[in-house]
């Protein structure tokens, strides 16, 4: 399965020193259709041994790219998993995020086709259906779809199978759709192991070399 996505741009870093905007992530408009259920649940639990202190220190060291409209409206172009754990243990969480485009309009489309052309939306399923129109995003993150390809993606790069370039827009999704391509056991966001072995050999192999972090063999 080839994703049909735009030419994408690199998402910048936050600058040094760059002042971080607190957030409600319930506020937060997602620029994909789904997620990985097994990355989250696993973030879940990460975040419910922390205290408040904690989980705030560490998300300032992880902030999102942002996205803002004239209305003052905002998208967030990453960090996805991370963030619709936390909601789902506090739905009236905060996050800290840096300004990455600002736009001056108050209409949705115009922002969306704008994120589109920078290729910073997701428009695939969770079965890896589409693209689909940027209306079919959900507004807010608990309405994101489970794709079990993408939590085994989490897993090859848990395990390190697989490398991060946490720049590259929906780099582990383009991972997935290679994966999707490929035949593999059953499997579900519940039960990644019965596709586990078959997943880090085709990820390990010439075949995968042209996707970003590919590692080949160990």
């Amino acid at each position: 399965m080839a994703l049909r996505l735009p030419p994408y741009q690199p998402l910048p870093a936050p600058s040094e020193g760059g002042e971080l905007l607190e957030v409600p992530i319930g506020q937060l408009r997602p620029t994909q259709l789904c997620v990985g259920l097994a990355e989250v649940r696993s973030r879940l639990r990460d975040f419910s041994r922390e205290d408040a202190r904690e989980r705030r220190s560490y998300l300032g060291t992880k902030p999102v790219p942002l996205v803002r409209n004239r209305c003052g409206d905002v998208w967030m172009v990453d960090r996805h998993h991370r963030l619709r754990a936390l909601i789902e243990m506090d739905p009236g969480a905060t996050a800290f995020g840096y300004v990455v485009l600002e736009l001056d309009t108050d209409d949705h489309q115009q922002v969306l086709e704008a994120l589109h052309q920078r290729g910073w939306l997701y428009l695939y399923d969770g079965r890896g259906l589409g693209p689909l129109s940027p209306s079919a995003l959900p507004d807010q993150l608990t309405g994101l779809q489970d794709d079990p390809y993408r939590s085994l993606v989490w897993k090859l790069k848990k395990e390190g199978v697989l490398a991060p370039a946490p720049l590259i827009p929906f780099h582990e999704f383009r991972w997935g759709a290679w994966l999707r391509s490929r035949p593999l056991p059953p499997f579900s966001s519940d039960q990644l192991d019965p596709a586990l072995p078959r997943a880090r050999a085709l990820a390990r192999s010439a075949a995968a070399s042209h996707l970003a972090g590919w590692k080949g063999t160990p």
